[in-house]
């Protein structure tokens, strides 16, 4: 296909003459979207109205007797496509893709002019609108735009599954295919493993001996290349990528290739800052990425809507599992809506079926009630068109109607100090239970918040993990969300920012990404629940203190003296507990005060029930243990307060620097210091300094970070970020922006030509820091 997605233009008010060339419009390239917004305080109206795109399409007479198609991935909501002023179709969602036939109408030899008039308010004829969404539905043509041109004889579609780790059944669908035979390739690179031929009618199927599976470990893909062929003659030529995998979900867990694997994930919009849904391959890859190798999923879903193929084609090639689902958000409206809403279902499976990394069609709409005579219609279509796949459809009601395979479930019942999950015969009694959301609104969290608050925000992520893994009756949890997103206004935050992500909108981690990264086993992870200041616990009481990592083991470590060992056992169930600091004294009374062992154990056991409760809040008994260890010993007041001071307090002497140093397979494979500072650097990761320029515009993503001198976070670094760009790229968003809990972060857009482009970022407190980009023509 012939990507279509430079040379348009755009106006953002529409007027009958645009589809006949009048007027003039800005000229814009795709993906686009309507109206950038601010990160806060988002107006959701700016994006609405009714819009045009046009641009002009040269097709030589060369393409005389073949069929000529326009595919649009992606317009959001209400799109209606003419060619040279006639009116074509006019497709009703804005979250999956169509195409249009333009044979019959298109100039051969000269210029046609395409025009799409593009409806992006929340027309309340379609999903999900209706009422109330808990997300932006931004406006635009914001995925990419196609011209296909077939043979009087093609390939109309593929369906490809495997019923077993060594067979590929393949349905074809072709036009006008008389006399015509499939030649189907397997192969691996540019390597044919497997080749034969077959005639046009009925189901292929092909026993592929040695091929290897696909896993979320080791996601092998292969190319299956379909060949439509009329007396030796190349008609058409299809290419899929194939994972041969099964995928099974049952009452006693979810199994991958026979193999039981609970499903860690999260769930993802498909926004970014200012340019909302408008993201080139690049980005959409960069998420998936982020999610597999960064948080450590094994799965995501495709919160409430089907996404981009890039993203997808990630997901197929990292190993990332995908539970997708039809547009909408809890309303279901009349007639016309139902329709649009099975044709939604219909066109999501068509569109879909042929990515590995799916194993889940949700054809409910979220968090919708029962809608039997709805709900059977999706089911069916689902079903049909897709037989290798199992239905599901996110709820937050207990025993409603069982219609989907897997019961989805919005399971919000963890509230800091309960189990984390409702058990599966209060949830369910007959079908397999997955947990869809969990955490989210039930503690929105900044990442300028308190260290406790940011703590107890992964604590509640591992707890519903934990305790959903330990059961055995859950296939898996899905966290909410993966980033913070803005909203409408009946929701979120007073800026219209749902801070529900374990990273904030920029992809940067909050402490909760340590907590789901922990759990991967590729890197080493180690990160601390605080810096140990006292400064930001009331009345300097920090409490325990969560360590995020895989590792075997953490020893502490004060001042360079060793303090204690810390395990993970708390959280049993996971792969990797979080380790607590419940002992910040450990050996060192032992070891720099004398003490014998039973002494040593008393009296850091009462400095330790003073650190916890405080002085004037300690609990009876612990205060008459005090007053008992201390006359047993003959122990003066002026003791008590110099060992509070320099074990609990560390305060009046040399400046308490503290050092974890994590253990696996008996070598140290992470360290991290935590200690005053007033030294902060910037940290920037781009998502990748090479740009490629050719169909449509490519773009970096770079997060920017303000670190201490140990390396840690300085989450109360709220410095205006001042960003520079020079050379042969454009900034996305603004110029100065605000390091919001130490974080934020900006957006690098080709302009158009090869060559070098080069970002400055400062501030007033740091060394600059410089990121050179290679912009290559392609």
């Amino acid at each position: 296909m012939l990507s279509l997605c430079n040379e348009w233009e755009f106006t953002p008010e529409w007027f009958d003459g645009f589809a006949l060339g009048e007027g003039e419009g800005e000229a814009v390239r795709l993906p686009h979207t309507v109206a950038e917004l601010p990160l806060h305080y988002a107006d959701h109206t700016a994006y609405q109205g009714i819009c045009g795109y046009r641009r002009k399409l040269e097709l030589g007479p060369e393409l005389a007797g073949k069929h000529i198609f326009l595919q649009l991935d992606g317009a959001a909501h209400i799109a209606t496509v003419s060619l040279n002023g006639r009116e074509l179709t006019t497709h009703r969602c804005g979250y999956t893709g169509f195409r249009v036939e333009i044979t019959d109408v298109a100039v051969l030899g000269g210029e046609n002019l395409l025009c799409v008039r593009l409806d992006t308010t929340e027309n309340t004829s379609i999903p999900p609108f209706g009422h109330v969404i808990d997300y932006l539905t931004y406006g635009g043509l914001y995925r990419e735009v196609w011209l296909d041109v077939r043979e009087k004889s093609y390939i109309e579609d593929i369906f490809i599954t495997t019923p077993t780790l060594t067979t590929l059944k393949i349905r074809p669908t072709l036009h006008d295919a008389h006399g015509c035979l499939l030649l189907v390739e397997l192969m691996k690179g540019e390597r044919v493993l497997i080749r034969k031929a077959f005639t046009t009618d009925g189901v292929i199927t092909i026993q592929c001996p040695g091929v290897k599976p696909w896993d979320t470990n080791r996601p092998v893909l292969y190319t299956c290349r379909v060949t439509l062929l009329k007396i030796g003659r190349v008609m058409d030529v299809k290419e899929q990528k194939v994972g041969f995998r099964v995928a099974e979900f049952r009452n006693d867990g979810f199994f991958l290739n026979g193999k039981k694997t609970f499903l860690r994930g999260l769930n993802r919009h498909q926004c970014w800052p200012h340019i909302g849904y408008a993201a080139p391959e690049s980005l959409q890859r960069e998420d998936a990425r982020i999610l597999k190798e960064e948080l450590a999923c094994t799965a995501v879903r495709t919160s409430h809507y089907p996404q981009s193929h890039h993203f997808l084609d990630e997901c197929d090639r990292l190993g990332l599992l995908v539970f997708t689902e039809i547009p909408g958000w809890q309303h279901i409206g009349g007639t016309d809506w139902k329709k649009q809403a099975m044709e939604n279902t219909r066109e999501m499976v068509l569109q879909y079926r042929n990515h590995p990394s799916i194993v889940l069609w949700g054809v409910r709409i979220n968090e919708s009630q029962d809608d039997d005579e709805l709900y059977r219609m999706t089911n069916g279509i689902a079903r049909a068109l897709d037989p290798s796949r199992p239905t599901s459809g996110v709820r937050y009601l207990e025993k409603s109607s069982p219609l989907e395979d897997v019961y989805a479930y919005n399971d919000f019942s963890h509230t800091g100090d309960n189990p984390g999950c409702k058990q599966k015969k209060a949830v369910t009694a007959e079908k397999p239970l997955l947990i869809s959301e969990h955490n989210g609104h039930m503690f929105p969290t900044k990442s300028f918040d308190p260290w406790q608050k940011r703590q107890e925000q992964a604590r509640r992520h591992m707890q519903v993990l934990n305790d959903a893994m330990a059961d055995g009756e859950h296939l898996g949890c899905f966290g909410w969300c993966m980033f913070d997103y803005p909203t409408h206004r009946d929701f979120g935050s007073g800026d219209r920012v749902c801070y529900h992500g374990v990273m904030d909108a920029f992809r940067n981690p909050k402490l909760a990404a340590y907590a789901y990264a922990s759990q991967g086993e590729e890197k080493p992870v180690l990160a601390v629940g605080t810096t140990m200041d006292i400064g930001d616990y009331p009345g300097g009481q920090i409490g325990d203190v969560l360590v995020f990592t895989n590792a075997d083991s953490v020893n502490l470590y004060k001042n360079g003296t060793f303090v204690t060992r810390l395990t993970g056992e708390r959280w049993a169930a996971l792969p990797h507990s979080p380790m607590v600091i419940d002992d910040t004294i450990g050996a060192l009374l032992e070891t720099q005060e004398g003490f014998e062992k039973k002494k040593a154990e008393l009296v850091r056991s009462c400095l330790l029930s003073v650190r916890k409760y405080g002085l004037a809040n300690l609990p009876p008994a612990e205060a008459a243990k005090m007053g008992y260890v201390m006359m047993k010993y003959g122990m003066k007041y002026a003791d008590a307060v110099r060992l509070y001071e320099k074990y609990v307090g560390n305060w009046g002497g040399e400046a308490t620097i503290w050092r974890l140093m994590a253990v696996k397979d008996g070598e140290v494979v992470a360290s991290c210091t935590l200690g005053p500072s007033a030294r902060l650097h910037l940290e920037a990761i781009p998502s990748s300094v090479r740009l490629t320029e050719g169909a449509t515009y490519d773009m970096a993503s770079v997060r920017i970070r303000l670190l201490d001198e140990n390396g840690n976070p300085a989450p109360y670094a709220q410095l205006p970020v001042r960003l520079a760009l020079t050379g042969d790229a454009a900034l996305t968003g603004p110029n100065v922006v605000t390091a919001e809990g130490g974080m934020t972060g900006t957006y690098i857009r080709t302009i158009g030509r090869a060559g070098q482009a080069k970002l400055t970022i400062s501030t007033d407190q740091t060394d600059d820091v410089e990121i050179l980009f290679q912009i290559h023509k392609k």
